[in-house]
């Protein structure tokens, strides 16, 4: 019978008429026949079934090996021997280097007919040892998962005892060793299916046996962890990860941190590739384990080794939202990533490129799961912006793409924060920030922050850049008696001259921290500014009067006398004055007080007040019956510190303004300049920055610094429970009050009031009005009658019989505060240095042109400056900052006066640039070369331990970086592309298993 049916495969009939003759020898089969002819035909069917070149020989011969199980049992179990199933499964079968792919398929055909046989029990131990010494071998995915479908369907040929623990040991490693060769989609599900069914296996032994799980996930860490040079393991790991308990998560990472006998080298190693397993598609828990070790790592603070795996893997993770089949996974590690690596804004800003392109894939994709990953993403996003503020010319082109998304509130942002920090002590991270390789390509220097420590930074910056008030600071001599200041000379020097990207100001810090400011929290700004100057006034004044006491015992030069008897560095560089007259309404006596300022705090007007070109400054010698009408209904809003503001009362006579001007912004149509004829200014149709007008005016509803220091300066009614104590009428009387600047610092610094106290919430908001900014500052000074002649010699704008004079202030720095409170948010500021390039020209029609005037003050560079990072920015970026960033708002502003226009009057020498690079004290130079000595062995020791840590990390194929590849290349399809339905972006190749 044998001959017949091979004869009848072999023949070239048509394979239906072959089905019917072949139907008819299974069924003659099935008839009681002789030992010798059972073999025959069990021999002929072994042979189709495990060496047949076609599908269908395979299929009639196993076909026959079932009959014959069926119905010759004897013949068959003696046939199915364990001799027979040893040289099977050690020799193969088939001619040499053709041997059978389907032998382990034929075991498991015949042991179903086996079981109850007396040679069973030698079949499964034969079985045992040889399915634990196939693994060993390492087979390929292929013939992996044959094993694992026969032990699945015959548990009793699993290894047991020891051997069992070994067999699960091996089958980690040889998952370890699996790759998928193929990018084609049949291939790749194929490669999964062979996956799942390995890890299934697995799955089923840890249930059987739990005491099997540890040392299979100590070998599985082992692998991982691995720092020999070889190939890397395969993520099909991942699907091993899966069916691990997660009762045993918090044992199984504590053990792992805890271990001392783990280097952190192995430690980097194998989080990374765990972390490359968020591209496993059909793993589950995966990101719950990786950011378990994530957190275990951080509970021991093992920082380094989270910054380094963090900043080196955050792409990749990002990169997998583009596909729906693990973004869920992916988005988890990313928000954990981000949210808990709050020292530094490097892993944030390693993603901004990529954002927007991602987010419009997303939107494209419009499925429920791209949906939800926008609104998480925008959530993260704008966590990132809250904890990271002072990078307007970063975020922009993310904000543009989240617009349109939900914004968290500030409650949900914190939470989210403070749920996800490696540590609540910031000190823990200090030896790790900044990380910064070189200097900025600004070539200035940044300022580490020590801990909400940026209102400093911004206020350090922006004296720095001030750059007559630099020169002069450094510029002092050794034993000056002005211990704060050496501190700030010293500082000063390091940002010139030091090598390093960013410097640590905490000498300066606790040598300048004003006594109730709480450590480790935000302050403001402004009033560390305050405090720093007039600590630095006092303590110089302090010093004068030591000299002047050694001067009475003749021990100074007149040289020595003549220089500390002069005005203090601050009251030269930032000291202004300004006179407040009290006019009695009754008898119109006025009082006056003359007082010094080193900055002007200017409050926010009331909604109602209309605030362009009706808000006036009264010249000195029209004080009398002659005040300007102000607006009616306009409200009541806390002023500066000498100034009370009250409501003006209507009615009186007008007099002809003079109004605080800016250069260049008015709007569109109307002329610059709102003042009257009587008052000679510059001429602004010819004034270079007229050009600008139309781009940089602001929207008519808008409010200007002009406007705020026309409101500060402007008169005020004192009535009802505020009335004036007139000394000449011995009583209350209703009283105008009017401030007027009687001097004009060389330095103008301006605080706009953002923080007011809300009775009805009891506490401090903020204004988060949108100022705009000019460029050039004309602010009207009141002069002496007898000074007005000389002003008009050659000086700007005295405008005759008014007494007043208009000074030009060019911006030089702005400090920009960024959140809603101000116990909490970020400072940063734009600076430039405001210097004189050239020396005067010849006056022209009697009036001398400043060098600055020849070159559009557009043209010089502005820098952004945020802690230790310190970028190229523009005028541009300073004015449009709040349009894009609502929070981020101007707080504190420097302008420089232009040289020459008070110089005739006031300070002429002591106002007056220092030109030429300041030549620094012998013990300072050393200090700086020293320092930077130290910095390039720091940097040396540094590139070495980091090399040691980048080699260990597990390197991510190319195609992972292919963040630039064309949007339109992606060719793949179905469930492993980026979007169903054609809506993947393509900036990312297939997945990688």
């Amino acid at each position: 019978m044998d001959k017949i049916l091979e004869a009848v495969v072999m023949s070239s009939y048509p394979n239906n008429v072959k089905q019917g003759l072949v139907r008819r020898v299974i069924e003659a089969s099935k008839q009681p026949m002789d030992s010798e002819q059972c073999w025959s035909m069990l021999e002929l069917s072994t042979k189709l079934y495990l060496t047949g070149d076609t599908k269908y020989k395979r299929e009639i011969g196993k076909e026959v090996l079932e009959v014959y199980g069926h119905y010759h049992p004897e013949e068959f179990e003696e046939f199915f021997n364990v001799r027979f199933l040893l040289s099977l499964l050690q020799e193969g079968y088939g001619p040499l280097g053709k041997r059978s792919h389907y032998v382990l398929d034929y075991i498991q055909l015949g042991l179903q007919f086996v079981l109850e046989s007396p040679s069973a029990n030698s079949i499964f131990s034969l079985l045992r040892i040889e399915v634990l010494r196939k693994i060993c071998e390492r087979p390929s995915p292929k013939q992996c998962a044959k094993i694992s479908k026969l032990l699945t369907q015959h548990p009793q040929c699993i290894p047991t005892g020891k051997h069992q623990l070994l067999f699960c040991q091996q089958l980690i490693r040889c998952i370890g060793h699996f790759q998928c060769v193929s990018e084609e989609e049949e291939q790749i599900m194929e490669f999964l299916e062979q996956v799942n069914k390995v890890s299934g296996l697995l799955q089923r032994i840890w249930r059987t046996q739990t005491s099997t799980i540890l040392p299979s996930l100590k070998e599985l860490f082992t692998i991982i962890s691995s720092t020999e040079e070889q190939e890397a393991p395969s993520n099909a790991l991942a699907s091993v990860v899966q069916f691990v308990p997660l009762e045993l998560m918090d044992g199984v990472i504590r053990n792992l941190t805890n271990d001392d006998s783990i280097t952190d080298v192995q430690m980097m190693m194998a989080i990374g590739r765990m972390i490359d397993w968020v591209s496993w598609p059909l793993g589950k828990n995966i990101d719950k384990w990786i950011i378990a070790l994530l957190k275990g790592l951080a509970a021991v603070k093992k920082f380094s080794i989270l910054i380094e795996v963090t900043l080196s893997k955050i792409e990749k993770v990002f990169s997998k939202l583009l596909y729906p089949i693990v973004r869920e996974g992916a988005l988890s590690v990313l928000q954990y990533m981000l949210l808990s690596f709050q020292h530094s804004h490097e892993a944030f800003h390693l993603l901004l490129p990529h954002i927007p392109r991602l987010v419009a894939s997303l939107k494209k994709e419009d499925s429920n799961s791209a949906t939800s990953s926008l609104e998480q993403l925008a959530e993260l996003i704008h966590c990132m912006f809250f904890r990271f503020s002072g990078f307007p010319d970063l975020y922009e082109p993310v904000l543009e793409a989240v617009k349109a998304l939900p914004i968290p509130n500030e409650d949900r942002i914190k939470h989210l924060l403070g749920q996800n920090a490696w540590t609540s002590q910031k000190n823990e991270l200090a030896c790790f920030y900044p990380r910064l390789a070189s200097k900025s390509e600004t070539g200035k220097i940044g300022l580490i922050n020590l801990g909400n420590t940026c209102y400093m930074n911004s206020i350090i910056q922006s004296l720095f850049m001030a750059s007559d008030f630099r020169h002069s600071v450094l510029n002092l001599t050794e034993g000056n008696s002005q211990p704060l200041m050496t501190k700030l000379q010293w500082l000063f020097a390091f940002l010139e001259h030091s090598q390093r990207p960013a410097i640590s100001p905490e000498s300066f810090l606790s040598a300048s921290w004003p006594p109730w400011f709480t450590p480790g929290a935000q302050q403001d700004c402004s009033e560390y500014l305050k405090y720093l100057l007039d600590r630095l006034h006092e303590e110089e004044k302090t010093g004068k009067r030591i000299y002047q006491k050694l001067k009475e015992s003749s021990l100074m030069s007149q040289a020595v006398e003549h220089h500390y008897l002069n005005k203090t560095l601050i009251e030269k560089m930032f000291g202004g004055k300004m006179m407040t007259k009290i006019r009695c309404l009754k008898c119109l006596n006025v009082s006056s007080r003359e007082e010094a300022f080193t900055d002007l705090s200017l409050a926010f007007p009331p909604s109602d007040r209309n605030m362009h070109g009706s808000t006036p400054i009264l010249p000195v010698e029209e004080i009398g019956p002659q005040f300007i009408e102000p607006p009616e209904n306009a409200g009541q809003l806390a002023g500066s510190p000498w100034i009370r503001r009250k409501d003006p009362m209507a009615g009186d006579p007008a007099t002809l303004p003079m109004l605080v001007e800016t250069l260049g912004f008015q709007e569109p149509g109307k002329a610059a300049n709102p003042s009257s004829g009587n008052d000679v200014s510059v001429d602004t149709a010819k004034d270079p920055f007229s050009a600008f007008g139309e781009q940089a005016c602001a929207p008519k509803d808008s409010r200007s610094v002009p406007d705020l220091i026309n409101y500060f300066l402007s008169p005020e009614r004192l009535t009802a429970e505020n009335k004036y104590h007139c000394e000449k009428c011995a009583s209350l009387q209703d009283a105008e009050k009017v401030a007027e600047l009687t001097e004009g610092p060389h330095y103008l610094i301006l605080t706009l009031l953002r923080f007011s106290f809300d009775p009805r919430t009891m506490k401090r908001k903020k204004i988060l009005d949108n100022i705009s900014i000019p460029v050039v500052l004309k602010l009207p000074i009141l002069v002496a009658p007898e000074e007005t002649e000389v002003c008009r010699c050659g000086k700007d704008s005295a405008a005759p019989g008014s007494g007043f004079m208009s000074v030009l202030y060019d911006l030089c720095s702005v400090v920009v505060h960024s959140g809603i409170s101000s116990e909490s948010g970020h400072y940063y500021c734009y600076s430039r240095e405001c210097t004189d390039a050239v020396p005067h020209e010849q006056p022209r029609d009697g009036v001398p042109k400043p060098a600055s005037d020849k070159q559009l003050d557009f043209e010089i560079q502005w820098y952004l400056f945020n802690d230790t990072r310190v970028s190229f920015s523009s005028f541009e970026s300073v004015s449009n900052v709040t349009s894009f960033f609502p929070k981020d708002t101007a707080y504190v502003l420097f302008y420089r006066q232009r040289p020459g226009r008070q110089s005739c009057l006031l300070h002429e020498a002591e106002a007056g640039c220092l030109h030429g690079e300041p030549s620094l004290q012998k013990d300072l130079m050393e200090a700086i070369s020293k320092d930077n000595i130290l910095y390039l062995q720091e940097q040396e020791k540094e590139a070495r331990n980091r090399a040691a840590y980048i080699s260990a990390l597990p390197k991510s194929p190319l195609w992972w970086k292919d963040l630039d590849r064309d949007k339109d290349d992606d060719s793949s399809s179905g469930g492993c592309s980026p979007a169903a339905g054609g809506g993947g972006s393509g900036s990312f190749h297939g997945l990688v298993f």
